[in-house]
C-alpha cells in the first residue's frame, strides 16, 4: 500500500505549509523499514499498538497543530490539485467543518467508489448512502454529481477537517474501533451547528477494502454494531427507529443464512448483543 499510493500523496501535496505524516498503527510488517528507506522525508508517528482506525487517528492528530487535517486512507491515490481545491473551499466557507473530494474506484477508474462516492447521506432509518452509490451499486461517473453540495457525512477515506473542530468534539469515537466512526463524528459536527460538503472538483482514487474485504464478517459486525451505536448517540428520539431496526437486522441475518454466509449472520447477532452491552457507556 505504501509503495503503491504514498508516492502520489508526496508528489501532489508539495504545498507551502503542508506536511505528509504517516501514522504507523502498530504495524507488524516492514512498513517502518520501507518508510525509512524509500520515503525518508515523510514524517512518521509510531504508535505502540494497533488502536484501530478511530483512536489511531485521534492519537496522531493530537500530535499535530495544523489548521486543517486530512484523514487519508493508505489505499488512496490522489491527483494534481486535489488538496488546494479542498483548502480553498474551506477558506472561503468558515461555516464548513469538513469536506471530501469525489471518490472514484482505483480498480474501475470510471466508476465511483463505495466508501464516499460523491458525498454521503443518511436515510431516516440511519442507513448511510451516497450520491453515486446506493447499497452495493455504484454508478459510472459521467459528471452527473459535479456540483458542490452540502452532505450529511464526509468519508473517512479522504476527509479534510478543521483540526480545532475535530479536537473540540473529541475526535473519532474510539469505542467504534473502525467503520462508521467518521459518520458519527460528522453527525456530532452537524449537531454542533457545523456544515459539511462534497467538493467534486477534487478527485481521488480509492482501492477500498484494503483493511477488510467488503464480505468479511468482521466488517459486517462493525458496521451493524456501530450503526446502532451511532443512532442511539445522535438521534433525538431514537427508540422508534431502533425498534424497526431490530426486525430489519434480523431480516438481514436470515438473508445472510439463505446465502450460506453463516459468519455474517453470526456477526449481526453479535453486533446487536454488543450494542446493548456498550450503549450505556
Amino acid at each position: 500500500m505504501l509503495r503503491r499510493y504514498l508516492p502520489s500523496v508526496v508528489k501532489y501535496t508539495a504545498l507551502p505549509g503542508a506536511e505528509v505524516i504517516v501514522a504507523d498503527n502498530g504495524s507488524t510488517d516492514d512498513s517502518l523499514a520501507v518508510l525509512k528507506a524509500e520515503f525518508p522525508k515523510v514524517k512518521t508517528l509510531v504508535l505502540d499498538k494497533n488502536y484501530g482506525f478511530a483512536e489511531g487517528y485521534n492519537r496522531a492528530i493530537a500530535q499535530t497543530e495544523a489548521d486543517y487535517t486530512v484523514l487519508l486512507n493508505s489505499d488512496v491515490e490522489v491527483t494534481e490539485g486535489w488538496l488546494t481545491t479542498l483548502l480553498d473551499y474551506m477558506d472561503a466557507h468558515p461555516e464548513i467543518a469538513a469536506v471530501q473530494p469525489k471518490i472514484r474506484s482505483w480498480r474501475q477508474r470510471e466508476r465511483f467508489e463505495h466508501a464516499g462516492a460523491a458525498g454521503g447521506y443518511l436515510s431516516w432509518l440511519g442507513y448511510p448512502y451516497c450520491r453515486g452509490r446506493r447499497w452495493g451499486r455504484v454508478e459510472v461517473d459521467n459528471g452527473q454529481y459535479d456540483s458542490i453540495v452540502e452532505v450529511d457525512w464526509t468519508t473517512g477515506a479522504c476527509m479534510c477537517v478543521r483540526t480545532s473542530v475535530y479536537k473540540d468534539l473529541g475526535g473519532l469515537d474510539a469505542s467504534f474501533f473502525a467503520h462508521m466512526e467518521e459518520i458519527d463524528l460528522c453527525w456530532r459536527m452537524r449537531r454542533a451547528g457545523w456544515k459539511l460538503a462534497c467538493v467534486p472538483q477534487s478527485t481521488v482514487f480509492h482501492l477500498g477494502g484494503g483493511a477488510l474485504s467488503y464480505d468479511n464478517p468482521r466488517k459486517t459486525y462493525l458496521n451493524f454494531r456501530n450503526n446502532l451505536l451511532m443512532i442511539y448517540k445522535n438521534r433525538q428520539h431514537p427508540w422508534g427507529v431502533l425498534f424497526l431496526r431490530f426486525f430489519l437486522d434480523y431480516a438481514a441475518c436470515c438473508f445472510f443464512l439463505l446465502q450460506g454466509k453463516t459468519g455474517s449472520a453470526k456477526a449481526v447477532i453479535e453486533a446487536r448483543r454488543d450494542y446493548h452491552r456498550m450503549r450505556n457507556k
